[in-house]
């Protein structure tokens, strides 16, 4: 590298997961993220599954962590769980057929997006972006990721979260509206998609709040579990 193209301070290492039984680590590029993807859970917020598609936002890649602590945020009083399958990209492409879709993953995992809620119900009744309530750090925490050589593209299945031993969220894969093979060609009409993407898919019904020490299980069944503790 010349002189002239130095970095002026220095780079960064990318966001990284643990590959199941391996000692490879996932990259993270971009964390795309399907808002109201099952109809119980788009009611429970208020929404009309039948009149409101499902939607995608995004978290920033340095919001994934592995660690079994995450911090509770600052700037909120109303910090919520929300389980879902995360899917791992290998390739990417725009305007993906949905018939080809499933050969861009690499694996799975499950994952939480953490929610400051009173933020977001704050910015949306304003019409603001509640982007502030889905974006702090360490509010996307991930399991390990399973290669689709391991556990196949799940269709259904169970999918859920425990709080201190107690079941707060269940649900089944198969209740997504939109499956796996559509959301990844659906998205690629609205970016390119990329190698180290990961695709959070909506949560089931049963959101609520969290309090600090509580302990954690996120599973989705014959793929995934993630344990860990608020701090």
């Amino acid at each position: 590298m010349s002189e002239a193209n130095q970095l002026a301070i220095p780079a960064f290492e990318p966001p990284t997961l643990p590959v199941a039984d391996s000692n490879a680590l996932f990259p993270v590029r971009r964390v795309f993220c399907v808002g109201r993807n099952y109809a119980a859970h788009a009611r429970e917020m208020g929404a009309d599954p039948n009149a409101e598609p499902p939607f995608f936002f995004m978290k920033p890649a340095t919001a994934v962590q592995h660690h079994g602590r995450v911090a509770y945020p600052n700037r909120t009083e109303d910090y919520h769980h929300e389980v879902e399958l995360v899917v791992a990209l290998s390739s990417g492409g725009r305007d993906i057929p949905v018939v080809a879709a499933l050969d861009r993953v690499y694996g799975y995992g499950v994952g939480l997006d953490l929610t400051r809620r009173d933020i977001q119900t704050a910015l949306k009744k304003a019409g603001k972006s509640w982007e502030m309530g889905k974006c702090a750090d360490q509010s996307a925490p991930v399991s390990a990721i399973t290669p689709v050589a391991t556990c196949g593209h799940p269709e259904r299945g169970t999918i859920q979260l425990s709080v201190n031993d107690k079941v707060v969220q269940r649900g089944d894969l198969a209740d997504m509206i939109l499956d796996v093979p559509h959301i990844i060609a659906e998205l690629s009409t609205w970016f390119e998609l990329m190698p180290g993407d990961l695709i959070f898919t909506g949560t089931p019904e049963g959101v609520g709040p969290l309090s600090r020490g509580d302990h954690l299980l996120a599973e989705v069944s014959g793929v995934a579990r993630l344990e860990l503790e608020l701090v």
